[in-house]
């Protein structure tokens, strides 16, 4: 099988990672950077190039790009479709999980447990956006060209509205969520793939700070999901279209509330925590979508 992994860097841990799973599989590996591939479009024809060159046609293609390259990996994504070529996620997926509003529309509507979360370009009227989430503090995303995002919490009215007054001017929208914080400020973020849960950590940001990674200080910790928790989030990944997601969730007194799906989850901190190779089941699905596609392929053509 031919493999195509759009990734900005081929020593990323995760890039790296299936990469040498996949060819101690068998499988031939190629790592494109999505930012250098060529797309070209006419009449009943598509290519992409890379490095001058035609590419030749891959079996699969798994995504591995970033916020900053959404964009222009959707279009890749889209062009290698066109091509007849699968992906591990594809590009409808991706683009709703980094929607953030998005993701929590489609969440929602299905019955999920979401944050209360308010959209607005207008800061006219903060304590009323304020008192629609649940009161202070309030968790503000702030949304930048190119789908990035920038994230505050604000424990102040005061405070708030000094801050977007600045932002606002330069014509960006944000999102207002009410910032719960969990049982000893912990949160659970669950790797799906395909219809199960393949690992689960709790994590905990360093006090004071929103990152939760461990190359930033946080404490992970590997944990057995319930099957209510593991339902919650395959259904939620599904729900967004992802085969391959991670799905953050806050465990609150009441309720377990989903406030993320990520597209592209590094497997390095749940790797090194759990002491599971996750870079397999990835490559499993994979080989499994490649194979299901021969097989309707064979089908159709025999009627």
């Amino acid at each position: 099988m031919r493999i195509y992994v759009l990734s900005r860097s081929p020593s990323t841990y995760t890039t790296r990672r299936l990469a040498e799973v996949a060819r101690a599989r068998g499988h031939q590996v190629r790592i494109l950077d999505p930012l250098r591939c060529e797309l070209f479009v006419e009449e009943r024809r598509t290519e992409v190039y890379y490095g001058g060159r035609t590419l030749t046609r891959a079996d699969l293609i798994i995504p591995r790009f970033g916020q900053s390259a959404t964009a222009y990996g959707i279009a890749v994504l889209d062009q290698f479709g066109l091509q007849g070529m699968p992906s591990l996620n594809d590009s409808a997926g991706i683009a709703k999980a980094r929607n953030r509003l998005r993701t929590l529309q489609s969440l929602g509507a299905a019955g999920i447990d979401v944050p209360p979360t308010v959209m607005t370009g207008d800061a006219a009227d903060l304590g009323d956006i304020v008192r629609r989430v649940g009161g202070l503090p309030v968790l503000v995303r702030l949304l930048e060209a190119g789908g990035r995002t920038g994230v505050v919490v604000f424990e102040s009215l005061q405070s708030m509205s000094a801050a977007l007054e600045t932002v606002l001017g330069l014509g960006h929208n944000f999102i207002v969520q009410r910032y719960v914080k969990s049982p000893r400020g912990r949160d659970l973020r669950a790797l799906v793939v395909g219809d199960r849960v393949v690992a689960a950590v709790r994590r905990r940001a360093r006090a004071g700070k929103l990152s939760r990674s461990l190359a930033r200080g946080a404490r992970f910790a590997k944990v057995t999901l319930t099957a209510a928790q593991e339902r919650i989030a395959v259904r939620s990944a599904q729900i967004v279209g992802l085969p391959v997601a991670a799905v953050d969730m806050l465990e609150t007194e009441s309720s377990l509330r989903v406030f993320e799906v990520n597209a592209s989850p590094g497997l390095h901190d749940i790797e090194a925590v759990t002491g599971l190779d996750l870079a397999t089941p990835l490559i499993e699905l994979g080989e499994r979508k490649v194979l299901a596609l021969a097989e309707s392929t064979r089908k159709n053509a025999m009627g």
